[in-house]
């Protein structure tokens, strides 16, 4: 299953923006998400800020993605937040902190797309987190619940 493709040529603001980096369609798109550094934006809810500091996480990289879709009238592309067991196996970094808690896995949200059931992950460009088989819930949000309300949903699956 690959992720769909269309030419981007109608206006929006992430269109536009994206355009004046030179990409023309949706996998185009994907590919220079997925090459930008992974870090915090300065403001979540303005997307377009991916391209000024040039970084994102998993919520602004796929928020952005999944707003480019509906900016050129692409509907059948979802936009996930997924709470996975984060564990040693999936994300070595942690390790550490896991033995030191004497934890298995920790609750973490993540964002990503679906496109007809299958998960892609735009987060990083080479090794993608191997998370699907950890998940324990998700839900398809809009691009605008990336900050207060994934926070909000991620709070509340931890006091559960």
């Amino acid at each position: 299953m690959s992720i769909p493709n269309f030419l981007i040529t109608l206006d929006g603001a992430v269109s536009n923006a994206i355009k004046e980096h030179n990409v023309n369609t949706f996998q185009q798109a994907t590919l220079f998400v997925s090459r930008l550094s992974y870090g915090r934006n300065a403001n979540k809810n303005e997307l377009v800020t991916v391209f000024t500091d040039n970084c994102g996480t998993c919520s602004t990289k796929h928020a952005l993605l999944k707003q480019l879709a509906q900016e050129q009238g692409f509907s059948g592309l979802k936009l996930m937040v997924g709470i996975f067991k984060m564990n040693r196996h999936n994300t070595p970094a942690v390790a550490g902190t896991l033995v030191q808690y004497r934890l298995d896995y920790i609750p973490e949200a993540h964002c990503y797309l679906r496109y007809n059931g299958a998960i892609f992950d735009y987060t990083f460009s080479s090794s993608q987190l191997d998370f699907a088989g950890e998940l324990l819930e998700e839900q398809e949000i809009e691009p605008k619940q990336i900050a207060d309300w994934k926070i909000a949903y991620h709070k509340a699956f931890i006091s559960k």
